[in-house]
């Protein structure tokens, strides 16, 4: 990158193709986990995935900032030779697309934002919902965790698990995906996550919603899963206060594509085959 960061990034399909799907992992300061998502596309066009500085196999130490990530996706769309690219992220990535487009409108062919962003007081839903979902014991265990200063390996895969099994509609497979997740998903860059957090409280994307609705691409799509903790009320709110359409996914939480692929997939096909037509 410009500042000498490295960034890791992976293609499917055929790259000399100038169309192209991006997707934009969420976190902020989790490593790329989409990897089961590209392949329900890739026959259709290419399709490029990235890692965020700081996390996973994107090593980098500095301030975050949204500029930056901003900054990063164009210049990524400038090495890989796309002017314009679709546009698919989820959960944080769904901030960091927004964010791109109102920077960059003239380069977003098309935005599908999955599961995300969400915007207003939804938090308190989403900390109801998720202590409904967890036993007391389970409440109670994720907050010592959370209240230690330095966490062990195995303490701090607990905690993970804990903190993502509520994000799944079934409580059982929830478990064994957060599980694998706490394993996989590392490690966790804290740092990365508390300063993006602490820039979007004070510059919250709920101020550019006028904005973000005038510069959107002329397709652009909302997706959520049905029975994400979050609440997916605010999803229909944003929906309205957009002019665009949301489509429920039902029986799916926070990563639809694991509970329901076929949904998942079918929906995807239909707006990349869309997005290619326009």
């Amino acid at each position: 990158m410009t500042d000498e960061a490295q960034l890791r990034w992976m293609a499917l399909g055929d790259t000399t193709r100038q169309s192209a799907v991006i997707l934009l992992h969420g976190g902020p300061g989790l490593p790329d986990y989409l990897g089961d998502v590209a392949p329900m596309i890739g026959d259709l066009v290419p399709v490029y995935r990235y890692v965020q500085r700081g996390t996973g196999q994107s090593p980098w130490r500095g301030r975050h900032s949204f500029a930056r990530h901003v900054d990063d996706l164009a210049e990524l769309l400038d090495a890989w030779d796309v002017p314009k690219a679709v546009l698919i992220g989820h959960s944080y990535g769904t901030d960091l697309a927004s964010r791109f487009c109102l920077t960059h409108p003239d380069r977003a062919a098309a935005m599908l934002l999955m599961c995300g962003p969400f915007v207003g007081d939804w938090r308190t839903a989403d900390r109801a919902e998720r202590g409904r979902r967890m036993s007391a014991a389970q409440r109670e265990q994720l907050r010592a965790l959370e209240e230690l200063p330095h966490r062990t390996e195995e303490q701090e895969v607990e905690l993970l698990t804990l903190a993502w099994f509520t994000d799944h509609a079934d409580p059982e497979r929830g478990w064994h995906w957060a599980a694998q997740g706490a394993r996989r998903r590392r490690p966790v860059n804290w740092s990365m996550n508390s300063e993006l957090g602490k820039e979007g409280r004070a510059d919250p994307l709920d101020e550019h919603l006028a904005e973000l609705r005038a510069c959107l691409p002329a397709r652009a799509e909302l997706l959520g899963g049905a029975d994400d903790p979050r609440p997916v009320s605010a999803l229909e709110a944003l929906a309205l206060r957009l002019d665009l359409p949301l489509t429920r996914i039902e029986d799916a939480g926070h990563e639809p594509w694991l509970e329901q692929p076929n949904t998942v997939r079918a929906h995807l096909r239909r707006f990349v085959q869309g997005s290619l037509g326009a």
